[in-house]
């Protein structure tokens, strides 16, 4: 699985309280990025949940085929 941020993101940090382990805040950019280019297993269900409730819709899901 991969995850990534598209420029909807509004810098809430959300995902960033949720799942910190994985996504960190971009003072720069003023955006969350991604901590991984591969998720580990253990935080994946995190990071679904955190793109489920991502109010701007920034966070895309990319599962491994």
């Amino acid at each position: 699985m991969k995850v990534r941020i598209t420029s909807q993101c509004m810098g809430d940090r959300n995902c960033n309280n949720l799942c910190p382990e994985v996504f960190e805040y971009d003072e720069d950019e003023l955006k969350s990025i991604v901590r991984f280019d591969t998720i580990p297993n253990e935080y994946k269900a995190l990071c679904r949940q955190a793109a489920e409730e991502c109010g701007a819709g920034a966070i895309e899901i990319l599962e491994d085929d």
